[in-house]
């Protein structure tokens, strides 16, 4: 019975935090995901300092002919050329500061998910004239709809001040309500007449690639072709998301750590009543000659079994119920608004990683190991006279 509680009190333990670790970087891994396909893209080109000063007219002057060129790269599967202005935009009741990005509709939406996320009426269809696509958080504080009449004011080339009047096309939702506030999207070439930008030119050149690990390679390409240029990837983008990586791996490993500690002194606890119990055996396995160390080994062995088998069924069960989780999200609907404020989905998927399970496993094991080494000292330290007299 004893035996059988402190098995089922490891691989409780450890299933929590298979399952726990696994649904942390799930929901890291979705913000991640959210940040590189529907904010920033893989990879941006910038004229140098425009991240700094965001500065209307330090742009990129031969940005049609490098999209072009970069598109040619392998693995790149998007390349879209950008406006970008922070200005104010007005209806009719308030008016805020956002984040304006002229677009190429046709290429945009093979480096962004914008279009995806269109709740309300149709990505940049249904307007003839000035069409606009607007957060649904921005909508509601405007108080503007599908086909609402908006305004944009902002510098020109000239620097002077001047104005634009766009209806609202759609309004489109990605859960991270600081985002869906600040950022508008209008179409490239309107946003140049109004602002009399140059034709060729661009602010900002973003790139899609298949996949992440092909990254270093065609980050090194389009800086040969970007000569002069700022190229980041979305890690220097936004250093918070590569933290964020960074910091959940090892946040993983100690909330593991913690819950093997804990099952650390759960383990000596066990063994040290299965040496005093069985002092009089042990005295009796001493005085027929077994010597230290095979008496030394049959308790770690006992150890090791106990939390191996534990260890093993919270692994498996853990396994089974983040690989069931990535299928089937875990519903944190109640507390959605709070999660949106800070850019996370309101359902999570887990996400397993192999190596950390068999990481897991071999953590038990060395704690098994450890939890013994205590416990069998007790024993050895019995006098085989004085454990036989034991009643």
């Amino acid at each position: 019975m004893r035996s059988a509680v402190i098995i089922f009190s490891i691989a409780i333990g450890i299933f929590a935090g298979v399952f726990s670790t696994a649904f942390f970087k799930g929901m890291a891994d979705q913000r991640i995901h959210k940040v590189i396909n529907t904010e920033l893209s893989y990879i941006q080109v910038h004229k140098e300092g425009f991240r700094q000063t965001s500065d209307f007219n330090n742009y990129i002057p031969d940005a049609e002919s490098l999209v072009n060129e970069i598109a040619k790269i392998p693995h790149i599967t998007g390349v879209s050329r950008r406006m970008i202005i922070q200005s104010m935009i007005a209806s009719a009741e308030t008016a805020t500061g956002v984040v304006i990005g002229g677009v190429e509709t046709n290429r945009e939406t093979k480096v962004t998910n914008i279009k995806d996320k269109i709740i309300d009426g149709k990505y940049f269809e249904g307007i003839s004239h000035n069409p606009i696509v607007i957060g649904k958080k921005l909508a509601e504080k405007l108080n503007v709809r599908v086909r609402s009449k908006v305004v944009i004011t902002l510098q020109d080339m000239d620097n002077n001040i001047t104005s634009g009047a766009f209806r609202v096309a759609g309004i489109f939702s990605t859960d991270n309500n600081m985002y869906d506030e600040s950022h508008v999207f209008v179409r490239f070439s309107d946003l140049r007449s109004l602002s009399d930008f140059p034709k060729k030119a661009g602010h900002e050149i973003a790139i899609n690639i298949d996949d992440n690990k092909n990254l270093p390679e065609v980050l090194d390409q389009v800086k040969k072709l970007a000569k002069g240029s700022e190229v980041l990837d979305w890690k220097e983008l936004s250093p918070e998301m590569n933290y964020l990586t960074e910091a959940m791996d090892m946040y993983m490993y100690i909330f593991i750590i913690i819950i093997l500690l804990a099952l650390l002194f759960g383990i000596i606890n066990t063994m040290l009543m299965v040496v005093m119990e069985r002092t009089k055996e042990i005295g009796m396995l001493m005085a027929i000659g077994m010597n230290k160390f095979r008496v030394f080994s049959m308790i770690v062995l006992e150890s090791i079994m106990l939390s191996l088998t534990g260890g093993i069924v919270g692994v498996i069960i853990g396994g089974l119920a983040s690989k069931f989780g990535e299928t089937h999200p875990v519903d944190l609907s109640l507390w959605a608004q709070g999660y949106e404020q800070l850019g996370y989905d309101a359902f999570v998927y887990t996400s397993v990683d192999p190596g950390m399970l068999i990481n897991v496993t071999l953590l038990v094991i060395l704690t098994g190991i450890i939890a013994a080494l205590y416990p069998a000292y007790k024993a050895l330290k019995n006098d085989p006279a004085d454990a036989l007299r034991i009643e």
